[in-house]
């Protein structure tokens, strides 16, 4: 999610979203002022990766922008490869180089119109990186800056969480935030990912992402296009000229956009202008302990399964369509649709739609996403 792209047309649906952005809690004055406190006090150290691993699955990743920079998955034999696109070392992260891999995107992911928004009649301005458009988070997102360690626990669940302290007027967006993410390992092959933000003393749009670029059959295996997906969304936002959402909430059926029954990603991607880069509606999912399924990625040569589940309304499904000779772990080689990624999010420019789930949040009340991302062969 890059880049512009051409005009689609779309047919207008009876069914928008009415729900709110559900993952909202209360919180009282004495631990918003703990929690601010302590971010606050906490220094931000020089960048590190640190590991997290179970025995079965090895994850390693770094406090610049909580980034995934590797995960080791096995196959079906045994055999371990790394299933995400990145580089060996931090320098080409802060340089950068990298195309958002792996990272925290934020304060708000995806796109906003023009980088501009009104809320509570203030009238706010973002840096544009996009277009005419801010995307995630603008200049320097939360992918672009050093967060602290909280936490690196070992053990049956071992986990490593990260806090961020945004504030106010950062990337030109209102408030004090205190952001943290903890990526954990509950069982032998589930990475699961818990984001939270709590606005201290201003209404704020939060909006975070994960953008990982994944390639079951290893980041140096070339090109995704034999992968297959089904997604549980029977609709998207189609999109302007500028990849910004017309408001509409368009059904995919009888379109290159279904995916709600397998198919190989490169079988209909030529239909596609620029290839996908779309919002999807999560609408039609199983749900288990608070987290409907998102999608279902396979890799027929490894037999390598990712299952995706969230609590997000909408997922962007973006196929590394502006990736270009970027080199890599290794020295492989990354080309267009080296990846796809699969970022659970509130929908782009939900700050000017008022059809879409609001992403705005209130001081006292957190935002909460949750990402389960389960392995099988």
């Amino acid at each position: 999610m890059e880049k512009r792209q051409k005009k689609l047309s779309r047919k207008q649906s009876n069914e928008p979203p009415k729900s709110q952005f559900p993952n909202r809690v209360s919180l009282g004055p004495r631990q918003q002022s703990r929690v601010l406190s302590l971010s606050a006090a906490s220094m931000a150290a020089e960048p590190k990766i640190l590991e997290l691993s179970n025995g079965r699955i090895t994850a390693r990743i770094a406090s610049w922008g909580a980034t995934i920079t590797s995960l080791l998955v096995p196959d079906a034999h045994g055999n371990v490869a790394d299933v995400v696109l990145g580089f060996d070392d931090l320098e080409p992260y802060m340089k950068g180089i990298s195309p958002y891999f792996g990272c925290i995107v934020g304060r708000v992911a995806n796109r906003i119109k023009d980088g501009k928004f009104t809320l509570n009649r203030a009238e706010y301005s973002l840096p544009i990186n996009n277009g005419p458009n801010s995307l995630h988070g603008g200049l320097k997102g939360f992918d672009k800056v050093v967060w602290d360690v909280v936490e690196h626990k070992d053990g049956e669940c071992p986990s490593i969480t990260f806090q961020y302290h945004s504030k106010d007027g950062e990337e030109g967006y209102p408030g004090d935030v205190t952001v943290t993410v903890m990526y954990s390992l509950p069982e032998a092959t589930t990475l699961r990912l818990d984001m939270e933000a709590i606005p201290h003393d201003k209404a704020t749009p939060i909006n975070l992402a994960q953008h990982t670029y994944w390639n079951l059959a290893g980041h140096n295996s070339g090109d995704i296009l034999n992968h297959l997906i089904q997604i549980w969304g029977k609709h998207i936002t189609p999109v302007d000229e500028n990849t910004i959402p017309t408001g509409e909430i368009m059904p995919v059926e009888g379109t290159p956009f279904d995916f709600t029954t397998e198919h190989k990603i490169g079988e209909r991607i030529t239909d596609v202008p620029g290839g996908y880069d779309h919002n999807y509606v999560l609408d039609c999912g199983d749900e288990k302990n608070g987290v409907k399924h998102a999608a279902k990625l396979r890799d027929p040569s490894s037999s390598r399964t990712l299952n995706l589940w969230t609590d997000a309304p909408g997922m962007q499904f973006y196929t590394a369509n502006y990736v270009s000779g970027i080199t890599g772990k290794g020295g492989a080689v990354y080309e267009k649709h080296a990846g796809i990624c699969l970022e659970t999010q509130g929908f782009p420019n939900a700050i000017n739609q008022p059809n879409f789930p609001s992403v705005v949040v209130q001081p006292g009340e957190k935002y909460k996403h949750t990402m389960l991302f389960e392995f099988s062969a």
